[in-house]
């Protein structure tokens, strides 16, 4: 079974690991003096016996600083974190030399007579380390804070632009292009209404996509109107055979998203499932109470040279969710059907909050 000490800054045990030799010299020598290092057995027997009695206050000093840590966690709340820490430690520290010194003195083996001069030198050294310790501890604690966070933001951002560079691709994707264009000319020779309104669709769809990139995040709303141009779209090339619906809370519409989400999603499940009208592909797009949308399709799986790229544009849908709103996006399949869901967020980030 693994023992896990608390840890108030992360590097707890590599302090502990320093500190604590150092206190074990310093604190024998003032207790014995020169025979401390003159004395194998009793350099060694002591050097044990102060060295495990530092170790356990060690660890209960950091487990009082993570106690304080999260009884006042906020900034405003440093000063009386600090100053309760520092009170605790002071106290501790009286204590725990007091027991030392008697139990050197109480044991005959030592010879050892308290000396009121050295325990006070030992308390007021111990007190002014433990003060240092206690703001280089916070100092450690705050550094791998913002270390974390400075990793975060950078994923974040490598996120972000692979997004830009994916919804880059799909304004360039040839085969997207070129079958709108073999629609919208099977639509001319057809009907010449059925091909201006092909069009319009069309361009609604290329304008959104070009000016994707302005923003990191869209509105549900916005993104619901793109896919409805998208899904109209998709109904000219694979009629019959695909069937693709939503019921979306209207509470939810305000809410937001990276863009092009569900047009990554969906793009995902036609190039992995067969559409024919014999056995149409159904996509349903659906708000939950959760704070989050669903994406259900049933399962007609075919060969896909390209499933690697794909796979990569989900990867970095979830990145981007789970960085931006520490949540991820949840992919189950069961036998028949594949659900995909997407957190969606409350709170909108502008492009400069992430540079």
């Amino acid at each position: 079974m693994e023992i896990k000490l608390p840890q108030y800054s992360g590097r707890d045990n590599l302090v502990m690991l320093v500190i604590v030799p150092v206190f074990t010299l310093f604190i024998n020598y003032n207790i014995f003096g020169s025979p401390y290092f003159n004395d194998l057995r009793l350099f060694l027997l002591t050097t044990l016996i102060t060295g495990i009695g530092f170790c356990l206050d060690f660890i209960l000093c950091g487990w009082i600083a993570v106690v304080m840590k999260n009884r006042f966690p906020r900034e405003p709340q440093l000063i009386k974190r600090l100053t309760w820490m520092i009170f605790i430690y002071l106290l501790l520290t009286g204590l725990f030399l007091y027991a030392l010194f008697q139990v050197y003195e109480l044991n005959f083996y030592f010879s050892y007579r308290i000396n009121e001069t050295g325990f006070v030198w030992s308390y007021f050294s111990m007190g002014i380390i433990n003060v240092f310790l206690t703001f280089l501890m916070e100092g450690i604690s705050r550094y791998q804070t913002w270390k974390k966070n400075w990793e975060e933001t950078e994923h974040l951002k490598k996120a972000y632009t692979e997004r830009k560079l994916l919804g880059l691709k799909s304004q360039v994707n040839q085969y997207f292009l070129f079958d709108n264009l073999d629609s919208l000319s099977a639509l001319i020779k057809q009907e010449d209404e059925s091909a201006e309104f092909f069009l319009n669709e069309m361009s609604k769809v290329y304008r959104y996509m070009l000016r994707v990139d302005e923003e990191p995040l869209v509105t549900l709303d916005t993104e619901m109107k793109f896919i409805e141009s998208y899904r109209k779209l998709l109904k000219a090339r694979y009629g019959e055979g695909l069937h693709l619906t939503w019921d979306i809370a209207t509470g939810d519409m305000q809410k937001w998203l990276p863009p092009l989400t569900l047009q990554v999603v969906v793009e995902n499940i036609l190039a992995l499932n067969e559409i024919s009208i014999a056995n149409p592909l159904n996509i349903s797009i659906r708000s939950t109470e959760n704070n989050a949308i669903v994406i259900r399709n049933n399962i007609q799986i075919k060969n896909m040279e390209t499933a690697m790229d794909l796979k990569t544009g989900l990867d970095n849908l979830e990145n981007s969710f789970r960085l931006l709103i520490h949540a991820p996006m949840i992919i189950e399949e069961s036998g028949r059907y594949r659900i995909i869901q997407l957190p969606l967020l409350t709170k909108h980030i502008k492009e400069e909050e992430l540079v």
